[in-house]
Protein backbone atom coordinates (compact mmCIF):
# COMPACT_ATOMS: atom_id res chain seq x y z
CA UNK A 1 0.00 0.00 0.00
CA UNK A 2 2.85 2.40 0.89
CA UNK A 3 6.33 2.70 -0.61
CA UNK A 4 9.11 1.22 1.52
CA UNK A 5 10.47 4.74 2.14
CA UNK A 6 7.17 5.90 3.63
CA UNK A 7 6.84 6.53 7.34
CA UNK A 8 3.62 4.50 7.14
CA UNK A 9 5.16 1.43 5.44
CA UNK A 10 5.27 -0.83 8.50
CA UNK A 11 1.95 0.22 10.02
CA UNK A 12 -0.86 -2.30 10.15
CA UNK A 13 -3.92 -1.93 7.97
CA UNK A 14 -6.95 -2.21 10.22
CA UNK A 15 -10.66 -2.36 9.53
CA UNK A 16 -13.74 -0.94 11.16
CA UNK A 17 -17.39 -1.59 10.41
CA UNK A 18 -19.44 1.57 10.09
CA UNK A 19 -23.12 1.36 9.21
CA UNK A 20 -22.59 -2.22 8.06
CA UNK A 21 -19.77 -1.24 5.71
CA UNK A 22 -16.18 -2.39 6.33
CA UNK A 23 -13.68 0.47 6.10
CA UNK A 24 -9.90 -0.04 5.93
CA UNK A 25 -7.57 2.42 7.63
CA UNK A 26 -3.94 2.69 8.64
CA UNK A 27 -3.08 2.09 12.28
CA UNK A 28 -1.69 4.91 14.38
CA UNK A 29 1.99 5.81 14.11
CA UNK A 30 3.68 6.69 17.37
CA UNK A 31 6.62 9.07 17.12
CA UNK A 32 9.92 7.73 18.42
CA UNK A 33 12.02 9.66 20.91
CA UNK A 34 14.63 11.20 18.62
CA UNK A 35 17.45 11.04 21.13
CA UNK A 36 17.05 7.25 21.33
CA UNK A 37 17.57 6.76 17.59
CA UNK A 38 21.09 5.81 16.51
CA UNK A 39 22.97 8.86 15.21
CA UNK A 40 24.48 8.66 11.71
CA UNK A 41 25.64 12.27 11.51
CA UNK A 42 24.65 15.86 12.18
CA UNK A 43 24.13 18.68 9.71
CA UNK A 44 24.03 22.43 10.15
CA UNK A 45 21.19 24.33 8.46
CA UNK A 46 22.39 27.00 6.01
CA UNK A 47 20.52 29.95 4.53
CA UNK A 48 17.89 28.78 2.04
CA UNK A 49 17.87 25.18 3.27
CA UNK A 50 14.68 23.16 3.20
CA UNK A 51 14.13 19.83 4.86
CA UNK A 52 13.75 18.05 1.52
CA UNK A 53 17.12 19.43 0.39
CA UNK A 54 18.77 18.34 3.63
CA UNK A 55 17.21 14.88 3.26
CA UNK A 56 18.50 14.62 -0.31
CA UNK A 57 22.04 15.60 0.70
CA UNK A 58 22.21 13.42 3.79
CA UNK A 59 19.92 10.47 3.02
CA UNK A 60 19.78 10.51 -0.79
CA UNK A 61 15.99 10.91 -1.02
CA UNK A 62 13.90 14.05 -0.46
CA UNK A 63 10.91 11.94 0.62
CA UNK A 64 12.80 10.74 3.69
CA UNK A 65 12.60 14.17 5.35
CA UNK A 66 10.39 12.54 8.00
CA UNK A 67 13.40 10.59 9.30
CA UNK A 68 15.10 13.90 10.12
CA UNK A 69 11.91 15.18 11.74
CA UNK A 70 11.69 12.03 13.87
CA UNK A 71 15.34 12.26 14.93
CA UNK A 72 14.77 15.86 16.07
CA UNK A 73 11.39 15.36 17.81
CA UNK A 74 9.69 17.74 15.39
CA UNK A 75 5.91 17.87 15.28
CA UNK A 76 6.17 20.67 12.69
CA UNK A 77 9.11 19.73 10.42
CA UNK A 78 9.13 23.04 8.54
CA UNK A 79 10.49 24.72 11.67
CA UNK A 80 13.66 22.61 11.59
CA UNK A 81 15.19 24.45 8.63
CA UNK A 82 14.02 27.99 9.32
CA UNK A 83 17.00 29.13 11.38
CA UNK A 84 20.47 28.98 9.78
CA UNK A 85 23.01 27.52 12.18
CA UNK A 86 20.60 24.99 13.67
CA UNK A 87 22.26 21.60 14.08
CA UNK A 88 20.04 18.68 13.09
CA UNK A 89 20.44 15.04 14.03
CA UNK A 90 20.42 12.56 11.14
CA UNK A 91 19.49 9.15 12.49
CA UNK A 92 20.82 5.90 11.07
CA UNK A 93 17.46 4.27 10.35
Amino acid sequence: MFEFTSRYYDLPIKTATINGKEIAYVGRRFLPQGETLPLATQVTVVEGDRLDLIATRSLGDPLTFWKIADANNAMHPIHLSQEPGTVLRIAAL
